[in-house]
């Protein structure tokens, strides 16, 4: 029989092999050895994907396989979620969105799946998200942090608008806001108020959790 470690290390590899198959039986094993489904996700399931996610910022993988892992670790989730006992903790809820006037959401789609792998919340709103409803899901969802990303130098100010508008409707104390994509800098995101800045979806997560304290 397998170790709880060996299997842990077996649910990593295939996640970063993008082995959907694979990866229900050796969940399947774990939970009938009686490992916590827990761990099974944070020590096994994430741990093939920030692989997975380190393997594209190298660019030895591109968004189709990273894509492919993302598939691979959802078949492994949907095994192991059901034996999470009581699920205690609190997610942290994150707003996320491409801004208004752009549609380019690839990068958005991979800090989703990055954020989600790291335990958060996400409430995503697609692209070409107009500015009132950045502003009214964060309030909605009661969110602890909204992302927004931009690909387009003639859309990026309306990230400015949504930060106001959140100052506007009093919320602005109550979450953080994280900015991203190709025009965007730092400089740029303190210029218009954000919080922080991230320039790829491994960042993304660090930058993330220390913004909730979750690090």
């Amino acid at each position: 029989m397998r170790s709880k470690k060996d299997m842990l290390r077996l649910m990593a590899d295939y996640v970063r092999d993008m082995e959907d198959e694979a990866i229900v039986d050796i969940a399947k094993e774990y939970l009938e050895a009686g490992y916590s489904a827990k761990e099974g996700i944070l020590d096994g399931l994430t741990v093939g994907m920030e692989e997975a996610g380190k393997l594209y910022d190298e660019e030895e993988y591109y968004i189709a396989e990273l894509l492919l892992c993302a598939d691979a670790m959802y078949a492994g989730i949907d095994v192991l979620k059901d034996r999470i006992e009581g699920n205690v903790d609190k997610k942290i809820k994150v707003v996320i969105g491409v801004i208004e006037g752009d549609t380019h959401d690839i990068g958005k789609n991979l800090v989703k799946i990055m954020l989600e792998t790291a335990g958060f919340e996400m409430i995503d709103l697609g692209r070409d998200v107009p500015v009132k409803d950045f502003v009214k899901a964060a309030i909605k969802h009661q969110a602890g942090l909204v992302c927004m990303s931009s690909l387009m130098s003639t859309t990026m100010y309306g990230m400015q608008r949504v930060i106001e508008g959140l100052v506007e409707s009093g919320y602005r104390d109550n979450v953080k806001v994280m900015v991203g994509g190709g025009p965007i800098t730092h400089n740029f995101a303190m210029q218009i108020g954000a919080d922080a800045y991230s320039d790829n979806a491994i960042e993304a997560v660090s930058v993330a959790k220390k913004l909730c304290n979750q690090a």
